[in-house]
Order: structure tokens, then sequence, then C-alpha cells
């Protein structure tokens, strides 16, 4: 723990129907992924919701401010979307990097497709053969490995950004280790949360993978996709997306 930082409650995770929240207590802030809400931001929740295969709207902020309402949060939060079953979220902790996650890899996809040649924009002739069109305006198609965390110390915002960056890799070292051929889906959403640093008291400066509180967070992450992946298995056979 950070010398003279104060307890803190946690994030609490409530269930309903087709969805997940999280309270997040006043004086927290969070580094977001997510379709709203992202940034640097000091949400008062997040959620976690899964959407049909069908779903198209593109008003996510007024989407999300509707679903919020009907499940009784206020404020200002992060919303994520998925086609994942929420209720398989997987929570675990590793000496107090606590760690929320719901999986789904049907759809896995590298960073970089091997196939793009040339960039053009949409509706330009592409220059090249292979080249590749920019994807469309608008929102991505739901995400299906979506991460929540909390940290109980304050962390810097520069330590925020590293944990988000230790979040990602773990997840990436579980889907190579399994076999499944891509780092991800093409809108995985991460969101850390942790307490903003207050006058006075000591704030974590550091969260990579090899600092005390971003390895205790890998195991954490690692954990949480591997215990996803095993209740949804990637099927072995099917191309990645590009």
């Amino acid at each position: 723990m950070v010398r003279g930082a104060p307890p803190v409650p946690l994030p609490a995770l409530a269930r309903h129907d087709g969805a997940l929240t999280w309270h997040v207590p006043a004086g927290w802030w969070a580094l977001s992924a997510a379709a709203v809400g992202g940034g640097l931001v000091r949400p008062r929740w997040v959620l976690n919701a899964a959407v049909d295969a069908g779903f198209s709207r593109t008003d996510l902020d007024a989407w999300a401010r509707e679903t919020a309402e009907v499940l009784g949060l206020s404020g200002d939060g992060c919303a994520l979307l998925t086609a994942a079953d929420v209720a398989q979220v997987e929570h675990t902790e590793r000496d107090g990097a606590v760690v929320w996650a719901t999986v789904g890899v049907t759809r896995p996809t590298w960073p970089h497709d091997p196939r793009a040649g040339t960039l053009v924009a949409p509706g330009a002739e592409a220059s090249a053969p292979g080249a590749t069109a920019y994807p469309s305006d608008g929102p991505p198609p739901p995400g299906t490995v979506n991460i929540v965390v909390a940290l109980p110390v304050p962390l810097t915002g520069s330590a925020l950004v590293q944990a988000l960056a230790t979040v990602t890799e773990a997840k990436a070292q579980v889907l190579v280790q399994r076999g499944v051929p891509g780092t991800g889906t093409a809108s995985d959403a991460v969101v850390v949360l942790a307490p903003e640093p207050v006058d006075g008291h000591d704030a974590v400066a550091f969260a990579g993978v090899r600092s005390e509180w971003g390895g205790r967070l890998a195991h954490a992450v690692h954990d949480a996709v591997s215990a996803g992946l095993d209740a949804h298995p990637w099927v072995p056979g099917e191309d990645p997306v590009w």
C-alpha cells in the first residue's frame, strides 16, 4: 500500500439482466477506452452491456444515458458494449489488484493486416495491389473482450496509462498462449479505475508489467482472461477477421 494513503472502498459490481454495473466511489478517476466515457475521466459508474449482433445504434451517448437511467445510474460514466455473455463475468484478484472480464473471441484479429498494401480513403481507388480501405466512420461493432480493473492505490496519470498498457499486454499474452489467431477483437475495451492522487499523500508512479502494482495487475488479468477462455474457448479452424 502507498505510504500515507487512507483506505478506500472499491467499486462494487452489480449484476442485471444483460448488463453489469459498477458504482465508482467519489474521488476516483479512470483511463477508459470505452465507447462512451472514454479518455481520462472521473466516472461515477461503469456499465458493461450485452448487445446482439444486430445492434446498429450510432448515437451511443444517448443509448448510454437511456440504459443508465433504466439501471438507476446517475452522473457521468463509462459504457462498454459486448457480444459476449455478461453473466459469465470472470472476477480475479491478486494482492489488491482486482479485475473483471467478459471474454469471447469468435472474431479475433491481429493489429497488423499482413495483406495490407497502401491505405486508401473510402470510395477512393486503390493505388497498389492489396490496398486496404480505411474503416468507415461510426462506432465499431460490439467488442467481445471487455476488462474493468480497480487498483486500491492512487495512480498518477502516467501510471494509469501504463496500467492500461499492462492490461492489454496481459490479455494478448493469454490469447497467443492459447493459440487464438489474434491479440483480441477489433473493439475490445479496457477501463482502469483508481483513486485520484490527493495532496500530501504518495501516489503510485509506475504500473508497467515489471512494477509492483503492474505485475499484480498483469497476473490478475491473465487469470481472468484464461478463465474466460476456459468457459468459452476459441474454436480452431476459424480465420482471423481483417
